[in-house]
């Protein structure tokens, strides 16, 4: 696997232009491509999608801390609010993680595929709730805090797709609620990614230098260039037409989430 490095360096180059030009980054753009480089590579089937999954959210545990820096100089965080959601997204993203092992791949892949087709709607249609009532209470919130944690950790994804829309639905400025996506979306991936390392730990079937379901040379290649190349994608957003870029990103999810659900 060392030897593809250079592929998972390009594909850290393409999600991170993505992630800074639309908004979009995590799973949305990572699990599909390392679905596709893993099947190449002649991963295990049975593998493939845990591995692209727990190989996702390990990737995000390191982009993710770039935009908590960036949003803590800006004092843009509310860490009440994040204290708040914070334990229950980790009890969810934790306990999604670990289960994820028990569940077999073809269907971890049918609900990636489902959440594929829900996020190419929103951008296409660029939908945002509209702000219609205050954060619930103690219980209510738990209850939404695990299931962002839950869903999110079963497909690879930082959290933002769902966290975002439910702040803004409790009438949450969005500013503020994308800037506590961004803290709550490394500790979801921390603890999401610990239970897939811990449910893959020693399985024979993995690939060699893989840290249970996380493929340590795609992180690294991944994670060094997302990195680097995510300021630039943001520098691009300012010069190029991204409601028409988010349209056509829609609809490539779209195509990607046919692909998935109907073709192997």
């Amino acid at each position: 696997m060392l030897a593809t490095l250079p592929l998972f360096l390009g594909l850290g180059v393409v999600a991170g232009l993505l992630a800074g030009m639309l908004g979009v980054g995590g799973g949305i753009v990572v699990v599909p491509v390392l679905l596709a480089a893993f099947a190449y590579l002649k991963v295990a089937p049975e593998m493939i999608t845990h591995l692209a999954i727990g190989t996702s959210l390990a990737t995000i545990v390191f982009t993710s801390l770039s935009a908590v820096r960036a949003q803590q100089r800006k004092k843009a965080i509310d860490w009440q609010l994040v204290r708040a959601l914070a334990p229950a997204v980790v009890v969810g993203s934790f306990i999604s993680g670990y289960v994820a092992g028990w569940i077999p791949g073809h269907w971890l892949r049918l609900t990636f595929g489902v959440f594929l087709i829900l996020a190419s709607i929103q951008l296409l249609l660029n939908w945002r709730p509209p702000g219609r009532r205050g954060l619930p209470a103690g219980p209510g919130l738990w209850a939404v805090g695990v299931a962002i944690g839950t869903v999110s950790a079963l497909v690879g994804i930082g959290g933002g797709t769902l966290t975002v829309p439910f702040l803004s639905w409790c009438n949450v400025e969005m500013k503020r609620a994308v800037a506590a996506s961004s803290a709550l979306g490394f500790v979801l991936a921390l603890f999401g990614a610990a239970g897939f390392v811990i449910s893959g730990f020693g399985d024979p079937m993995l690939p060699s230098w893989s840290l249970g379901y996380v493929s340590l040379p795609a992180l690294i290649g991944i994670m060094a260039t997302a990195v680097l190349f995510a300021p630039l994608g943001v520098q691009l957003s300012h010069r190029l037409p991204v409601a028409v870029l988010k349209r056509i990103f829609g609809m490539l999810l779209l195509a990607v989430a046919v692909q998935i659900l109907f073709f192997k």
